[in-house]
């Protein structure tokens, strides 16, 4: 980036923007103790019109973060317990034969749960493949196909799924072309002693906290226009480029861990997502242009989840966190590599 690539004053709206960024993030923090990151992602998420993957071990607060979200925007939410018997139809809907008042019978399509603006995919990864795929076209087309019928989806359309560690029983792993779907890996770890003390006390007592609705519809449209009126640096379109393209075992500017320990990298989507992820964290610290600094900070939820590592990388230990920050702090081999350096600087 250059100095003439910077803009003069930012677009209107900015701290409009952070103001109601920073309600929501207040009203989730009632009920998501300590867990800042998880909270932005989440947001983040939204703000880019993406889908998360949320993953942690049963009881942390992935389905806690999901219904909070629902009640501190006016949009209307949907459940959905994936189970190992769950079928498609369970959740996208079946058309079903009606009779009329005058005895005309005729097939009425009855929508499923996936017909909402926030849906919650609960404990995804224990239902079968075949129902875990009944998503995808949901997720990337935001339409489903039934018969020869499409149907179109809610605007907006976010999908929070909450996913159990593969090690634990009665789990399925994810087809890589649905983690691909995802636009953000979120993960919830354990919290530390003060928060947990904190969460019994907000959780056991009489009283529990209450969220207020912060935006409609509407208003989450005016944001995620902003985002997309953010500016990018061209060197820093390269510089999102270059950290895909590292991913990739048979690139010129691949690391060393990637060419041993990768099998596939990131997917053209991932650049997508990191670009626009890279924005929103623009618009959350006041500015109406991209820092090398947000697409470092969004980089490990956006590419986590769509590099897939050979089984010497589990032998060995390695995995895509790994990876991504081996290739974060590798970026002086670059051509871009003195432009990104002195905007760091600034």
């Amino acid at each position: 980036m250059v100095q003439d690539d910077i803009p003069a004053t930012p677009p209107p709206g900015v701290t409009d923007f952070q103001r109601y960024y920073t309600s929501l993030e207040h009203e989730l923090g009632k009920v998501m103790v300590g867990q800042t990151d998880v909270i932005r992602q989440t947001l983040c998420c939204l703000l880019i019109g993406g889908h998360a993957l949320v993953e942690g071990v049963p009881g942390l607060g992935k389905t806690v973060l999901a219904r909070a979200l629902g009640q501190v925007l006016d949009l209307k939410f949907s459940r959905i317990q994936f189970t190992p018997d769950l079928m498609p139809a369970d959740i996208l809907g079946t058309s079903i034969l009606v009779t009329d008042a005058f005895g005309a019978r005729s097939m009425q399509f009855q929508p499923g749960p996936l017909f909402g603006n926030l849906i919650l995919a609960d404990e995804i990864n224990r239902a079968s493949p075949k129902t875990q795929s009944a998503l995808l076209e949901a997720m990337a087309e935001q339409s489903i196909s039934i018969g020869r019928t499409t149907h179109h989806l809610a605007d907006p359309f976010f999908v929070i799924a909450t996913q159990n560690p593969l090690e634990m029983e009665g789990t399925y792993p994810l087809p890589e072309a649905q983690l691909d779907r995802f636009a953000m890996n979120i993960i919830i770890n354990t919290p530390p002693v003060d928060e947990l003390v904190e969460i019994m006390d907000r959780t056991t007592g009489r009283g529990k906290p209450a969220l207020l609705t912060i935006m409609n519809a509407n208003r989450l449209a005016e944001m995620k226009a902003m985002v997309r009126s953010v500016s990018v640096a061209d060197v820093l379109k390269r510089y999102i480029a270059r950290l895909i393209l590292c991913t990739h075992p048979e690139d010129s500017h691949a690391t060393a861990l990637v060419k041993k320990y990768v099998r596939y990298g990131a997917s053209p989507r991932a650049a997508q997502t990191l670009m626009l992820a890279a924005r929103v964290q623009a618009l959350i610290n006041g500015r109406a242009y991209v820092a090398p600094q947000d697409i470092q900070s969004m980089a490990l939820p956006c590419l986590r989840h769509r590099i897939i590592t050979h089984f010497d990388a589990r032998v060995d230990a390695v995995d895509a966190v790994a990876i991504i920050h081996d290739a974060l702090t590798r970026t002086e081999s670059i051509p871009e590599a003195a432009a990104i350096k002195s905007l760091m600087n600034q």
